[in-house]
């Protein structure tokens, strides 16, 4: 059961390509914005370090305000692969040590799916938000997820994993981050 469990000192988050002018074309973009932020936000609290790509920067933008003003990572990756299993963000989550990846972004099934694909390829245990991804045509979403699922992915959402790293309500931790989930 280890593989649906996640501790704060094993994990990691990844957010895939949510860019500037690639968002407007997406179906959900504003619930996956809003559950990705909630993630950094519990993330950053619990020293869980957040790894970003950004596909192709000059042409799709750099990740979005809402999220990017909140990361203070130094691990954001420029890429034109669709997946974000760079030689540079393999080398960073092989130097940071923990092997539970939790991921957000777009496209489900493009750099999601491929990024997904290479994680567990590589030997780590994946947990895709489902309400934290997203494509331009529910249909792709919807395969995508079923695709990453059948390959051994954890599929999840939002406040089970806020909830799964917190453990316990009535601490001061908990309190202060519970105003992000109401």
């Amino acid at each position: 059961m280890d593989r649906f469990a996640l501790q704060s000192h094993e994990a990691v988050m990844l957010i895939i390509d949510i860019q500037q002018r690639l968002v407007p074309a997406m179906a959900r973009r504003e619930s996956v914005i809003k559950n990705t932020e909630i993630l950094v936000e519990t993330a950053k609290k619990l020293g869980i370090p957040i790894v970003v790509t950004e596909q192709y920067p000059k042409g799709l933008g750099k990740t979005v305000e809402k999220i990017g003003e909140k990361l203070d990572t130094g691990f954001v990756y420029e890429k034109i692969t669709f997946s974000a299993c760079t030689q540079e963000v393999m080398s960073a989550l092989e130097r940071l040590g923990r092997k539970k990846v939790i991921v957000t972004g777009m496209e489900t099934h493009v750099c999601v799916f491929q990024s997904v694909r290479g994680l567990l390829e590589s030997g780590y245990m994946v947990f895709v938000v489902e309400d934290a991804v997203c494509s331009r045509r529910p249909r792709n979403h919807k395969l995508g997820l079923s695709l990453m699922h059948d390959m051994g992915a954890v599929i999840t959402s939002t406040e089970t994993i806020f909830f799964d790293l917190l453990k316990q309500a009535g601490t001061p931790l908990f309190r202060e981050l519970s105003k992000l989930i109401k």
